[in-house]
């Protein structure tokens, strides 16, 4: 990989965790690493009863030439992503409560002016 990027990685998951923070969201840790690998976002939502965990892949574009940023996670990396989660959790002390839990995709695009845009996908497993 190249530091370029690198840094394009790193400049979306800037850019995704300042979004976040507007919506409101708690980002609990960014760029959690543990054997099975690493996940680049992990914040709490608002919800009506608490908070919702959320686990979020960051995929950045600088154009369009290589395709939409969520075709990039595919089933061997959504499995690597639920065993980085269950990482998380088992190190995590919760009081023996957890929230419920979410997978997300964040895409984010940056366009040759500056400008940056980020979608979220929400639960990208469906069986949240």
């Amino acid at each position: 990989m190249t530091d370029n990027l690198k840094q394009i990685g790193a400049d979306g998951e800037r850019i995704v965790r300042a979004h976040l923070e507007r919506l409101g969201w708690r980002v609990l840790t960014q760029n959690f690493r543990c054997p099975a690998g690493e996940m680049d976002i992990i914040a709490e939502q608002p919800a009506e009863n608490g908070t919702i965990l959320v686990f979020i892949e960051v995929k950045t574009r600088r154009g369009s030439s290589h395709g939409a940023p969520i075709e990039a996670v595919n089933a061997r990396k959504l499995d690597r992503l639920r065993s980085v989660a269950l990482a998380f959790l088992s190190a995590r002390d919760a009081g023996g409560v957890e929230p419920a839990c979410r997978f997300d995709v964040a895409e984010v695009h940056c366009d040759a002016d500056g400008l940056s845009s980020v979608r979220l996908h929400s639960g990208v497993f469906g069986d949240n």
